[in-house]
């Protein structure tokens, strides 16, 4: 169990990113090893600032730092001393099984595909968001890695999100749904036409389309679509929640019997509050490529990143990529119609 972690990625740096390695390594006595890879002096003085002297941890040290305002491929090929660059490097040379970063999500995206290279079967990575809705939690991918997807990488999203689903998850028989702007195979644009014929034939339980309102009234486990739309999807998300507990506050304080009723159902609001929190969730898996690596959230606290890399050890132990590997080769074989459209 080793883990490679972007440290000087995410909007706060090294002090949010450190404070969650420490964390994760007094909570998860499992990780053997935890690479920190950035600047070693910001990184020992943080160590230094939180007592910390696990000697599981070995600094890993890089002179670049990818801005939020590089290019993504470019940033791998002109700062091949970045943070994140040397994180997937250890990867890429066996000495980690999966890079966590809260950094340049483009760059993530494409250090680890440039550099690690896609699984066999696999044409493109997508982003795997974990969202909650009011009965269970459900897989969204693509989330934002690739917003020009054809057909065939939707197909492979929907494989790689059951199998997701079912050996992280937990669920036995994940549901597939197309995201759509409407329940009938007729409706959509010509892509998610064509990918609704390619789910409907596959061994996948496919539902089929869903539309927004689909989320969270009548959830499946796996919502497919392509990354622009994911991305869209992720952010209002997040940004709706945010906005709800601030009006759902600032109504609450209007007067002492709406405050006193507040207090009563206080432990609604906190269960809502942790439901809904991104820090919860830790992470989002990059899958598809032939290592493991979790995407943070740009504005991750100490927990967020304490439970990305609890993301990275679930993925590690659970074997994601054999088992998607695995599933991919046995759709070649039992869905003989759609080879020519993966190759």
């Amino acid at each position: 169990m080793k883990i490679a972690l972007d440290a000087m990625g995410g909007d706060f740096g090294p002090p949010h990113i450190v404070g969650g390695a420490v964390l994760a390594l007094k909570e998860y006595p499992h990780i053997d090893k935890l690479y920190l890879v950035g600047d070693t002096a910001l990184i020992e003085k943080e160590l230094k600032k939180l007592n910390c002297n696990d000697r599981r941890i070995e600094i890993t040290h890089a002179t670049q730092v990818v801005e939020m305002t590089d290019a993504a491929v470019d940033s791998v090929r002109r700062k091949k001393d970045s943070s994140v660059s040397r994180a997937v490097d250890l990867v890429k040379k066996g000495e980690a099984s999966a890079i966590v970063s809260a950094g340049h999500t483009g760059a993530a995206v494409a250090a680890t595909t440039i550099k690690l290279r896609t699984l066999p079967g696999v044409d493109r990575p997508g982003i795997a968001a974990v969202l909650p809705s009011e009965t269970n939690v459900f897989v969204l991918i693509d989330a934002g890695a690739n917003s020009d997807a054809r057909a065939e990488h939707l197909l492979q999203y929907a494989i790689m999100g059951s199998v997701y689903s079912r050996h992280v998850l937990g669920y036995p028989k994940p549901a597939v749904g197309l995201m759509s702007i409407g329940g009938e195979d007729v409706k959509g644009s010509d892509l998610t036409k064509e990918v609704f014929k390619m789910l409907r034939q596959s061994a996948l339980n496919f539902r089929g389309n869903i539309e927004g309102h689909d989320l969270f009234a009548d959830p499946v486990e796996v919502v497919v679509c392509d990354g622009f739309v994911g991305n869209v999807i992720l952010k209002t998300c997040e940004s709706i929640a945010d906005a709800v507990f601030s009006w759902l506050k600032h109504e609450l304080m209007k007067s002492k019997t709406r405050m006193a009723g507040a207090w009563l159902a206080r432990n609604a609001f906190r269960a809502i509050k942790k439901k809904t929190n991104y820090e919860e969730y830790g992470g989002m898996p990059l899958l598809g490529v032939n290592g493991i690596c979790i995407i943070a959230h740009g504005a991750s606290t100490p927990l967020a990143i304490k439970n990305a890399l609890r993301v990275a050890a679930e993925s590690i132990e659970q074997q994601v990529n054999p088992h998607i590997v695995e599933e991919v080769r046995r759709h070649h074989e039992t869905t003989t119609s759609l080879e020519p459209a993966l190759h």
